[in-house]
């Protein structure tokens, strides 16, 4: 008789389950849920319903989705890849400050800037009033752009989103060789096509990765859509749901959406192919940057300042005029009490986001295996999915774990559990972990790499076990990268308006809702105190960031 094939012991390592692979794989089964639940409810009859968005409303959603990404994505790559070519590779007046000013606008939320400028340029706006009275005209002897449309909704999160595309661009303009540059200046390219033949091409990544980032965000949006009149697939779904009362149709319409989102994603994967962009060089020295002298550095201050003033002047100045015309920046206990509901669920999140994803990068450090780091990455990928998708995600199935729960006690013992999942904070916080937790793993995942494995390898022959490894030699290491991760996921969430707007639990508003309400009601004054509160906090990470400007370059004496 034949001996049995014995597996080799590097595949039984590999087939081995231990505490940190099946921590990682519970995260990333729970993680994944809303969006299989979305997914899943395409199968799902909804009736006439169905038919009916189908034949109406659906194709405007298509068509105005599309073209709202067209336009953001071209917005944002033109101001962002421009200014930051401009801030790399020459010198100018006010350059420094420009490097990390063009920053700012990634403070203000896309709603509030949505809001400012509705009602700055509305026909009853200061703007349109100041010239008729300028110039005596009255309704209907002159042309003026309309705000609320689709080309003013592009504009308006163009200002705001930009800066995904700047941050990255500018950090691959200052990573690429200086010996490229230098040999692309010898063979007689000039600087308009040393930008396109050279310096794009190579930070091509970067740029497609931000301006991916910015449409994410632009999927994501409710408030500023709504408050422009544009009706992409987010409005769509909140309309349905809450509007005709059909939660299985606005998850077929959320379903529909993830389906454009992973298009998305996968039309940048083909579009890559086999090429590939790289360095041939590995000598780094100072980037030349090329001196601009009159008309071309004017022109050059006025590309820079206008999306700042645009993106951040415009709608900070706006709302400190509200709020000085209004007196709307009394701190009374509304408020307040709005303020701490924001800053809770913020806090929570911001936790449970850094300690989950220590887990999963501490858990794919101990067992790189393909499985173990697939699981990881899938945990972190919720980022890509709009929060109004997840919201439907969470609140079918936690709806019906509250009714059989509910019945269950009705029967057994007589009482009524009410909503212990989907009405209470709950539901909103997993929301904003499966959002949010690819910000927080991220930033463990890189500080986790910076630290050699020789460090593992101390405490084992110590006599440390891995959770203890973790606990006194990683997290010490680890603190500064997870305390920013906890400051971004904690205004990433007092940000969010969508998720928020659908799970949060009965009369428990935040900042985000408050404002939305007081601007879906005309009250655009009323707005000042909690858009200026978020813009607020929204600044604390943009300085994190812009801290972070220029260090990244190779050689680079910190």
């Amino acid at each position: 008789m034949t001996d049995l094939v014995q597996p080799s012991p590097r595949l039984l390592r590999r087939l081995r389950l231990d505490g940190w692979t099946l921590a990682t794989a519970a995260i990333a089964a729970v993680i994944a849920i809303p969006v299989l639940v979305v997914l899943s409810y395409i199968f799902v009859p909804t009736g006439d319903i169905w038919r009916h968005l189908a034949s109406t409303v659906l194709p405007r959603y298509l068509a105005t989705t599309f073209w709202m990404m067209v336009g953001v994505g071209l917005g944002t790559l033109i101001v962002g890849a421009g200014t930051a070519w401009l801030v790399t590779l020459h010198r100018f007046p006010g350059r420094d400050l420009f490097q990390w000013a063009l920053l700012l606008p990634m403070a203000v939320p896309s709603y509030v800037i949505a809001y400012t400028y509705g009602g700055m340029m509305d026909y009853a706006g200061p703007v349109q009033s100041g010239l008729r009275a300028l110039f005596g005209w009255r309704h209907g002897d002159y042309w003026f752009p309309e705000i609320r449309s689709l080309g003013g909704g592009i504009a308006v999160m163009t200002f705001v989103l930009y800066p995904y595309v700047y941050l990255l661009a500018r950090a691959a303009f200052t990573e690429q060789s200086v010996c490229v540059l230098e040999a692309s200046r010898t063979l007689g390219a000039g600087p308009w096509r040393r930008f396109f033949r050279v310096g794009l091409p190579l930070a091509r990544p970067a740029l497609v990765a931000g301006v991916a980032l910015a449409l994410m965000e632009t999927l994501n949006d409710l408030g500023a859509v709504q408050h422009l009149a544009v009706d992409t697939f987010t409005a769509g779904i909140f309309r349905t749901w809450f509007g005709m009362g059909q939660p299985a149709a606005a998850a077929q319409l959320a379903a529909v959406l993830l389906i454009f989102v992973l298009a998305l994603l996968l039309a940048e994967r083909w579009s890559r192919g086999d090429a590939r962009y790289h360095q041939t060089s590995i000598r780094y020295r100072a980037l030349p940057s090329l001196k601009l002298k009159g008309i071309k550095s004017a022109l050059t201050v006025i590309a820079c300042t206008l999306p700042i003033v645009l993106g951040f002047v415009v709608p900070l100045g706006v709302l400190i005029w509200w709020a000085i015309r209004s007196q709307a920046l009394g701190f009374d206990a509304r408020f307040l009490k709005l303020t701490f509901h924001s800053v809770t669920l913020g806090a929570i999140a911001a936790v449970l986001a850094v300690a989950l994803s220590l887990v999963l990068a501490y858990g794919a450090r101990l067992r790189p295996t393909p499985m173990v780091r697939t699981l990881a990455r899938l945990s972190s990928t919720g980022y890509a999915v709009p929060g109004a998708v997840i919201a439907v995600g969470v609140m079918l199935p936690f709806a019906a774990i509250d009714r059989t729960i509910d019945a269950w006690a009705k029967a057994t013992f007589g009482v009524s559990t009410g909503l212990i999942l989907s009405g209470t904070i709950v539901a909103v916080t997993y929301a904003y972990l499966v959002r949010f937790l690819a910000i927080s793993f991220n930033a463990a995942e890189a500080s986790l790499a910076k630290v050699g494995r020789s460090m593992d390898d101390a405490g084992r022959v110590l006599g440390r076990r891995p959770h203890e490894i973790l606990a006194s030699v990683h997290l010490p290491l680890l603190r500064p990268s997870l305390l920013a991760a906890a400051l971004l996921v904690f205004v990433d969430v007092i940000k969010e308006l969508p998720a928020t707007l659908i799970l949060r639990p009965f009369n428990f508003d935040t900042l985000a809702i408050y404002a939305y309400d007081l601007a879906r009601n005309e009250q655009l004054a009323e707005t000042a105190a909690p858009a200026l509160a978020i813009l607020a906090a929204g600044l604390g990470p943009v300085i994190l960031l812009a801290r972070q400007v220029g260090r990244s370059r190779p050689g680079h004496a910190l």
